[in-house]
């Protein structure tokens, strides 16, 4: 069954996949911090920028470092407030669809460097879509808490990132209990799983993959089951 990707009611985005964290903080000379395995961290995101199927996508005034992430996401559907942990968690989810975490990553190293968090290079654009697929239609892929779906990602027709979504190292069930620690969950509130591993140019590096991404590029994210995540990059206007 294919149903409509509601409007955001609120975007939640985790760092679930331990290999695409390893590797980026890797790559600037840093171990895995010890706290990223006691609790499954997020950040909120715009839920008022949230763009669909074949929609436009520019990168934010001055940056030249455009990024896709690869993600799944999660659709609440029913309200509720401190969750278990377990699978009874599935019982408040709508369905999964799949996210793309657009990031300008010049301004994120800028950002980051402060130790808040991202902002203004998250803040232009989420893409969500194409559909929502009940959780019932992947049941058969649910296992231990993680949908074993595979994960594509490609610019321009070649395919750049490949990953699992069964490789995720917190479950579902942890990241909607987190979620709903202390605070209630809406339908439409939007659970992101972070990037998978090898799921952006950023982890890649620039250098693999060709560069950025640039005016003209189309980039296409493909979840097993849940479809396929179209979008072109523009220039600002």
């Amino acid at each position: 069954m294919r149903l409509a990707v509601p409007a955001a009611a609120s975007i939640r985005d985790f760092y679930a996949f331990e290999q695409h964290v390893k590797t980026c903080r890797k790559q600037r000379g840093l171990d895995m911090v010890p706290q990223w395995y006691e609790v499954p961290v997020f950040y909120f995101s715009n839920a008022g920028c949230v763009i669909s199927q074949d929609d436009a996508v520019a990168a934010p005034r001055g940056s030249q470092a455009l990024d896709y992430e690869l993600e799944l996401a999660c659709v609440i559907g029913k309200e509720g407030r401190d969750i278990p942990a377990d699978d009874r968690a599935l019982d408040y989810v709508a369905g999964f669809t799949i996210m793309n975490d657009w990031s300008a990553r010049d301004i994120q190293r800028v950002e980051m460097a402060v130790g808040l968090g991202p902002s203004k290079s998250k803040d232009f654009a989420t893409s969500l879509g194409p559909w929502l697929t009940p959780l019932e239609d992947l049941r058969d892929r649910y296992q231990e808490g993680r949908l074993h779906l595979e994960m594509t990602a490609a610019v321009n027709g070649r395919e750049l990132s490949r990953g699992n979504g069964g490789n995720m190292y917190w479950t579902w069930p942890q990241l909607i209990a987190h979620a709903s620690r202390d605070a209630t969950l809406r339908p439409g509130d939007v659970l992101g799983s972070g990037t998978v591993g090898t799921g952006c140019i950023l982890e890649l590096t620039p250098e693999a993959t060709g560069g950025w991404l640039k005016p003209g590029d189309v980039v296409e994210l493909t979840i097993e089951r849940l479809g396929t995540l179209r979008n072109r990059v523009v220039a600002h206007p």
